[in-house]
């Protein structure tokens, strides 16, 4: 399978609006590895409210790739492009994959949030995110750690117990 060898690395796939499920299953069926996160919210139409799941990072979905043998991934249909610099792919890092995957499989509700540049980086110590950094926020009377996906300039927000973090103290600059 293309994705077997450990070179490849994870990357963004651009596809148009509304079609990342369909490009996902297509990218499996050609053989790569690919992960499309989606969560559980509650859209409104004018005679009811319904209960969906949506793509975490709308207009994408993942794939391990040979960055030099795209045209497979090209060809999907549905597939833009893959999300690039200067016509270079640009590789995501495997932990920033993992800990989006690590909060969809607890269950915990999360969704969308906007890339943060300011704001206190943690690490939670205990529980099943026991591990994961992210940037804290408070929103009303409870805390959430926002993971991001950097390449993307898009963030995921899970729900955390203020006891259960520890603030990653910045690196200190040395003295010469």
């Amino acid at each position: 399978m293309p994705w077997e060898q450990p070179e490849h690395s994870w990357y963004a796939v651009r596809v148009k609006s509304n079609c990342e499920l369909v490009a996902s299953v297509a990218i499996k069926n050609r053989g790569y590895e690919e992960f499309l996160p989606v969560y559980r919210t509650q859209r409104r139409w004018s005679d009811r409210i319904r209960e969906i799941e949506a793509p975490l990072f709308p207009g994408y979905v993942f794939a391990r790739l040979d960055p030099f043998n795209r045209l497979p991934i090209l060809t999907v249909p549905g597939v833009v492009g893959i999300v690039s610099f200067a016509k270079q792919p640009i590789p995501i890092p495997d932990v920033e994959i993992d800990a989006v995957r690590r909060v969809l499989q607890t269950g915990a509700h999360c969704g969308p949030w906007p890339l943060l540049k300011a704001g206190q980086l943690v690490r939670i110590e205990r529980g099943s995110l026991a591990g994961i950094e992210g940037i804290l926020v408070q929103v009303k009377s409870r805390y959430r750690l926002v993971i991001s996906v950097s390449i993307l300039q898009r963030s995921v927000a899970v729900e955390v117990d203020s006891d259960s973090i520890r603030p990653i103290d910045p690196p200190k600059p040395r003295s010469v």
